[in-house]
């Protein structure tokens, strides 16, 4: 079995991870621009590399209580492949941890039930040194109005 390389991080007490295939960049705290009657859960926009790309909290499309970003956020840049093309979203994190190997029989499905959290996002969750990480599926979490707010800014 082939091993996946994944990208961990921190939002609130919960560590979860990304497979580094759709993980571009891991920025440190950014200028975040609010956009009026933007969702909930976008944050606004930034710059990035000349693009303008919204910020999704992941706080919020997780049902945890949102905090205003502080100094120790990170925000994540994904590249994700969908149907009409590859689209870049930025995400937060509270923290950035560390890049890890995972074989695919490591990753258990999760339960629905007992999940303080939408866990529709989640591929599954990997235990190491006795703790859970959960795995995030970017398809899922960032919605196609995500990256249509990413396409409209492209326009302006």
């Amino acid at each position: 079995m082939e091993k996946e390389t994944y990208l961990t991080y921190v939002l609130g007490q919960e560590l979860f991870a990304v497979n580094v295939k759709n993980v571009l960049e891991v920025l440190e705290q950014q200028q975040i621009t609010r956009v009026p009657k933007s969702p909930d859960h976008i944050l606004g926009i930034i710059n990035f590399r000349g693009e303008i790309l919204p910020v999704v909290s992941t706080h919020l499309k997780f049902g945890f209580t949102d905090s205003e970003p502080s100094l120790k956020t990170y925000v994540i840049v994904y590249d994700l492949a969908r149907e009409e093309g590859h689209y870049l979203v930025a995400a937060t994190a509270d923290g950035v941890k560390d890049v890890i190997e995972v074989l695919p029989d490591e990753i258990k499905p999760v339960p629905e039930m007992g999940v303080q959290f939408d866990a529709r996002f989640l591929q599954g969750a990997i235990m190491r040194h006795d703790r859970f990480i959960l795995l995030v599926n970017p398809d899922k979490l960032f919605s196609t109005k995500d990256i249509e707010i990413n396409i409209n800014q492209q326009a302006i």
